[in-house]
């Protein structure tokens, strides 16, 4: 009797211990996809921009190192975001982009357009899938007007982190991670 007990005792604080971590992971799990809609709603500024590849390699090619943005949702369900490249392209000195005779080269304004990202329309938040949906309404970037873009979103502190689904991009699938601080 005595050695039956000591193999059930065993068994069943093993049990209990695997129901106790596992009740303790879903509640985790459950805790990291709860996104409401008041943990994004205010003004955020923009930390990084990095780009995800598939060797684990993290790059800053398409914003640079420190971009400078900013992303906005009001209580009312409407977003805008803004980034600008790090460095911006300028013009030459004395060149503007509206006045004929001082026009910026097509590359400076190719190169200024490629520096700066904006739209804004309405959001929704996705609770179970701790996603935010963008419905794009304007853009500079004509080829986004009324598109719609989920992003998943976790909400750490002070720290609200965007990745996008994967994209297909010289020749690799990427994915984009945009770290934003609460602004104060």
């Amino acid at each position: 009797m005595t050695k039956h007990r000591l193999r059930s005792r065993p068994s069943a604080l093993a049990a209990a211990t695997a129901a106790a971590v596992a009740s303790l992971c879903s509640a985790h799990a459950a805790k990291a996809d709860d996104l409401k809609r008041a943990d994004v709603v205010g003004t955020w500024r923009l930390v990084s921009v990095e780009t995800l590849r598939p060797n684990g390699e993290v790059s800053h090619e398409w914003m640079g190192r420190n971009p400078l943005g900013l992303i906005i949702y009001d209580a009312t369900g409407r977003m805008a975001v803004q980034i600008m490249r790090d460095p911006r392209p300028t013009f030459a000195p004395g060149r503007l982009c509206c006045i004929p005779e001082r026009t910026a080269t097509p590359d400076e304004i190719g190169a200024a357009y490629m520096g700066y990202y904006a739209y804004f329309g309405t959001y929704e938040v996705d609770e179970r899938d701790g996603a935010v949906i963008h419905r794009v309404q304007a853009s500079l970037w004509p080829q986004e007007v009324e598109r719609n873009y989920r992003r998943r979103a976790e909400v750490s502190g002070d720290r609200l982190t965007l990745t996008t689904p994967r994209f297909q991009w010289a020749g690799e699938q990427r994915a984009n991670r945009l770290t934003w601080e609460r602004a104060r």
